[in-house]
């Protein structure tokens, strides 16, 4: 599993039109399923995640985390991060998880996202969405289990 977590200011995804989830300051996250990933291994990065120190302290130094700062979670479910890139020009998805083995660990890290934190949005699975944020910083990291 893969998580691209993004700090923000605030940051959207919009299907067909619509506003489906949104936060202010906080992380967007792009997650994207392997198919050796288990609900365990998803539970284990999702924790790294909600630790993960990217936000500044009264000292201007990166030492909070989103629990600490109070920031929302935004998280997508992000297919193309799954992709092996070292070949040629074309990506291969080989190691990314079937359809539903990804819908049910992207819908079991939601459920713990939400039991784990307070301010959490998500994006729809498999749907057409179109990610709007302002990157504070920028500050980016890629996050694997």
């Amino acid at each position: 599993m893969k998580a691209l977590i993004q700090r923000v200011s605030s940051a959207r995804v919009d299907v067909s039109g619509e506003t489906v989830g949104s936060i202010g300051r906080g992380l967007l996250v792009l997650l994207g399923v392997e198919k050796h990933d288990t609900p365990a291994s998803t539970e284990k990065l999702l924790d790294k995640l909600l630790q993960y120190r990217v936000f500044a302290d009264a000292d201007g130094k990166m030492n909070l985390s989103v629990r600490d700062s109070g920031g929302g979670i935004l998280l997508v479910s992000q297919f193309t991060l799954a992709a092996d890139t070292n070949k040629g020009l074309r990506p291969s998805f080989s190691s990314a998880a079937p359809p539903a083995l990804a819908r049910q660990l992207y819908e079991h890290a939601t459920a713990y996202l939400h039991q784990q934190h307070s301010q959490v949005a998500t994006g729809i699975f498999a749907a057409d969405m179109q990610v709007h944020l302002v990157n504070d910083g920028p500050v980016t990291f890629l996050l694997t289990d």
